[in-house]
């Protein structure tokens, strides 16, 4: 019995974890008969970039690899830049958190879903699947991207945190304590919908609706509890090397999160990873932080350490994918990880001079048909939402739906591979 077709059957519309006695000889966790399992990992900053050494000046796929992406010149075949796509907002960094959502967190009532992010609604899709459902990362920096659907913001960890998530047991008493922290969970919940439906009974329509909305996060936290129990006596993979040590270089962080990310992949501890990365005081050997630079006022000192911090950013990228595509991918036939794994790079600010037209985006991976610069209609009442673009990442990643935030459809000439 198909578990997807299961699941409608019984009139269910929500993720479940994998049921045992549904699954498919010899099929991989989570992985539906004659369908990949699939990948996601995004990265941003929370400043935007350089545009003019981002943009490429010609389109189609012989375009010059400007100055911020010539580190993906081995892999451009593999990756297609954007232009004139963003989320049609105004607000400078209060943008930030839409990247991968498409709304700022005060749009969010007015939609069904709220402002979700794509890698949580990702998550909610897998379930238990994965030990993390999403890991949501920060290397000198905080990751403002990843929302529930309650609009809650998911904090994010650093590279020490990740490791030892990944690889490092718990000791006998934090798993005692897990377990404790789980049945009081568990018991608040079963208090909570217990007065749920006494006050349900006493409402109105319109306030039966509204508190409804209500219900569906406290099952959302049911849920999440049901996924954490269901891991907690499984072994976790052997740590392929010793716990890392967090530096003052970015550039050596950068790259061990990236080892991380791409050991993450290959475990199967998570299928979906939202990074965020920043610089600190000391990095690249300059003076200063981000937020600084990314406001250069054209100014050739500021231009030239910002373009370096962009640039390395893509370095980090394409190690990324040389290690994923050295990785045979365990549970598709044949391939690498990379052949299965999409990577989006973005930010939802464009420039530290608080623009959000025209965000920095590009797509790397398998599924689509990729390995351009992709310009969409930029004139008044033209332009395409960004929204479009998450809404073709979710469809390739296997959910079955026909919109995302506002999305008016998937985005075209992104043609799936």
């Amino acid at each position: 019995m198909d578990r997807r077709h299961f699941l409608k059957a019984v009139g269910v519309a929500i993720p479940l974890p994998l049921l045992r006695s549904l699954s498919f000889a010899g099929q991989a966790p989570g992985k539906e008969p004659g369908k990949p399992v699939k990948r996601f990992v995004s990265v941003s900053n929370n400043y935007g970039i350089y545009a003019k050494a981002f943009f490429p000046d010609q389109a189609g796929k012989d375009y010059v690899l400007p100055s911020t992406l010539q580190p993906m010149e081995r892999h451009r075949k593999e990756f297609t830049v954007f232009s004139n796509l963003d989320h049609g907002l105004s607000g400078g960094h209060a943008c930030v958190p839409s990247l991968l959502s498409g709304l700022n967190p005060n749009m969010a009532d007015n939609f069904p879903e709220g402002n979700i992010s794509v890698d949580q609604k990702m998550a909610e899709f897998l379930g238990a699947t994965t030990r993390f459902p999403s890991m949501t990362l920060g290397v000198k920096e905080k990751n403002q991207t990843s929302y529930t659907r309650s609009g809650v913001q998911v904090p994010s960890i650093g590279l020490i945190q990740m490791y030892r998530g990944l690889f490092l047991e718990d000791s006998p008493r934090a798993r005692r304590e897990e377990v404790l922290r789980l049945k009081r969970n568990r018991s608040i919940l079963d208090v909570v919908m217990g007065k749920a439906r006494e006050v349900n009974g006493r409402l109105g329509k319109q306030d039966q609706r509204k508190f409804e909305e209500y219900l569906d996060s406290v099952r959302s936290l049911e849920r999440k509890i049901v996924q954490q129990e269901t891991w907690l006596d499984r072994p976790k993979p052997g740590a392929p090397f010793k716990e890392p040590r967090q530096t003052n270089n970015i550039e050596a962080d950068l790259k061990t999160i990236m080892e991380l990310i791409a050991l993450a992949l290959k475990t199967d501890s998570s299928r979906v990873i939202n990074l965020a990365c920043g610089i600190g005081n000391g990095d690249f050997a300059v003076k200063g932080g981000y937020h600084g630079y990314s406001h250069h006022n054209e100014k050739e000192e500021k231009v030239k350490v910002l373009k370096l911090i962009d640039a390395h950013k893509f370095e980090a990228i394409a190690h990324l994918i040389d290690l994923l595509k050295s990785t045979p991918d365990p549970l598709n036939e044949g391939g690498s990880l990379f052949d299965h794994t999409m990577i989006l790079h973005g930010c939802g600010m464009a420039t530290g001079t608080h623009s959000t037209r025209n965000l920095p985006l590009a797509l790397a991976g398998g599924g689509f048909r990729l390995g351009e610069h992709l310009v969409l209609p930029a004139g008044k009442g033209k332009r395409i939402l960004a929204s479009n673009l998450l809404l073709s990442i979710l469809q390739n990643f296997g959910l079955e739906i026909d919109r995302f935030a506002n999305s008016s459809g998937t985005l075209r000439g992104l043609e799936i591979g």
